[in-house]
């Protein structure tokens, strides 16, 4: 990445566009700290984080959907991972909700793409209900079927907290109120 100026307002949902490569993906893992940034500050609700602390802190208080999600190496199990969300009802609830309610005592391992991406979204889901003010999401809709990825558009479009959400889907593009290009690790508005 390469001088991003980002600004988002609360409650603001942003689509972060571009080609594969582009550093989508990097961004996101930037503002939690899962990538260091050689330079810069990024302040999530205007708090820049220095230490190994304020970090742990950060990856507790912002909500994350991420692109490739691992299963580990130990059979966690869906409802585990809900539970890790600090709100386990509203998590199972959103799972009910995403249709994977009937799955809570599966391994992760054991899930499709699409019911893995539908259960970290509901972990976020129980994130935000547990007080993040920002979710941040990565290729949320990628395993899903169309009609899954009009779900997951309308979930995202409906959540009072601000969103970033990198994206190659329009109907999740078009949930947003901006869309940015990311190109050569540049971000730009796009029109």
């Amino acid at each position: 990445m390469d001088r991003v100026d980002l600004e988002l307002a609360p409650g603001e949902h942003l689509a972060v566009t571009g080609t594969n490569g582009s550093g989508k993906s990097t961004l996101l893992r930037a503002v939690l700290g899962l990538h260091r940034a050689a330079g810069g500050v990024i302040e999530v609700a205007g708090r820049h984080a220095r230490s190994s602390a304020e970090w742990a802190r950060r990856r507790s208080e912002v909500a994350w959907v991420p692109q490739r999600q691992a299963a580990g190496r130990f059979p966690l199990l869906v409802g585990e991972l809900l539970a890790s969300s600090r709100h386990t009802g509203e998590a199972t609830r959103a799972a009910r909700d995403l249709g994977i309610g009937d799955l809570l005592d599966r391994p992760l391992s054991a899930l499709s793409g699409g019911q893995l991406q539908r259960a970290y979204l509901a972990r976020a889901l129980g994130q935000v209900a547990a007080g993040a003010g920002l979710l941040l999401a990565d290729e949320p809709t990628a395993a899903l079927d169309f009609d899954g990825q009009r779900q997951v558009a309308a979930v995202l479009a409906g959540l009072p907290v601000s969103v970033v959400v990198v994206t190659h889907d329009r109907v999740v593009a078009g949930a947003c109120e901006r869309v940015a290009e990311m190109a050569a690790g540049r971000l730009r508005e796009a029109g």
